[in-house]
């Protein structure tokens, strides 16, 4: 056995999803695509991994130089892990 759903309630259910779609489409913009956003997410996510990479490294030499831990260096300049 099958449910069967009638053409109009097939009907209603589409135009509710189409109003939530429209809804969430003005959130986004009309004329950003989801792929737009997610590329840009994609490329800001690239450059703050390189900034954390760079600073991760000059730390790593700062406490070469200090002759101590990466860990303390994080401490004196107040980092905390997150």
């Amino acid at each position: 056995m099958h449910a069967t759903t009638s053409a109009k309630k097939q009907k209603e259910y589409i135009d509710k999803l189409q109003a939530e779609i429209d809804v969430l489409q003005k959130r986004i913009g009309e004329d950003e695509s989801a792929e737009a956003i997610v590329s840009r997410h994609i490329n800001l996510l690239h450059h703050y991994n390189e900034a954390k990479d760079a600073t991760q490294l000059l730390i790593g030499r700062l406490a070469a130089l200090k002759e101590t831990t990466v860990r303390q260096i994080h401490n004196d300049m107040d980092l905390l892990d997150d």
